[in-house]
């Protein structure tokens, strides 16, 4: 049986605009299961990105509660918050959110250092992780001397770098032509069943079902349906 890793429970996210009140996320449960890959998908304004964020503890539920391997996210501090995300969470962002001054080396070092780890052992880990996202003849090249694929693999590299429990990638194809986004994918796919990380993806890719375990599809910050890979019906340019 697989273990749970997180849980929602009943999680709102209520905007006050005064006149009026705004669930950006309505009543949400959902059990996320440690290892898999699942996908959130739905239109603009579902609700997906306030979901992904409430996970990634970048931001609070007005109701509700989320539990991670045990810890309810709701009653720790900033600070504590902070530190959870560091030790426990790695994100992969559609824009890359590399640092252009510095090579693939130190930019997957650098939150590790800014974590606690001495310089060395941080570089050291990152050659690691570069070498096997395919990077080990140009980890010391900056962002501009990488293609977008690359660049994607560094910022892969580095939210796996410090063993997180969970990656959370937001449109991690966005920038990426066809044939990229798809090695892409599949890289995060089989890291993530290499790893046991738990890869949560924010996502408006179709490509992105093939390598799914399951795929939570919202509409109007509701849970409109939940599915396995293996139930869903893919035709070329539909899903049902």
């Amino acid at each position: 049986m697989a273990e749970t890793l997180i849980e929602i429970r009943g999680v709102s996210k209520i905007y006050d605009l005064g006149h009026q009140k705004v669930y950006a996320l309505r009543d949400m449960e959902l059990d996320i299961f440690r290892g898999e890959y699942l996908s959130i998908m739905g239109p603009s304004g579902s609700g997906k990105s306030t979901l992904f964020n409430m996970i990634g503890a970048l931001d609070r539920p007005s109701t509700g509660t989320i539990q991670v391997a045990g810890v309810t996210l709701n009653r720790l501090s900033s600070r504590e918050l902070a530190y959870f995300r560091g030790k426990h969470i790695g994100y992969v962002f559609q824009q890359f959110n590399l640092l252009p001054a510095y090579n693939a080396i130190d930019n997957v070092a650098m939150p590790l250092i800014f974590n606690g780890w001495e310089q060395e052992r941080a570089e050291e880990r990152s050659r690691q992780i570069l070498t096997r996202v395919g990077l080990g003849e140009r980890m010391t090249h900056r962002p501009d001397e990488l293609s977008g694929g690359q660049q994607q693999r560094v910022a892969i590299a580095r939210a796996l770098a410090n063993e997180p429990a969970i990656v959370l990638a937001d449109e991690p194809t966005g920038n990426l032509d066809l044939h990229t986004g798809e090695e892409i994918i599949n890289l995060l796919a089989e890291l993530s069943r290499e790893l046991g990380v738990t890869v949560i993806s924010a996502t408006h890719d179709h490509k992105m079902l093939a390598t799914s375990d399951r795929i939570l599809w919202i509409k109007d910050g509701q849970k409109d349906r939940l599915e396995r890979r293996e139930d869903i019906h893919i035709r070329i340019g539909t899903v049902r």
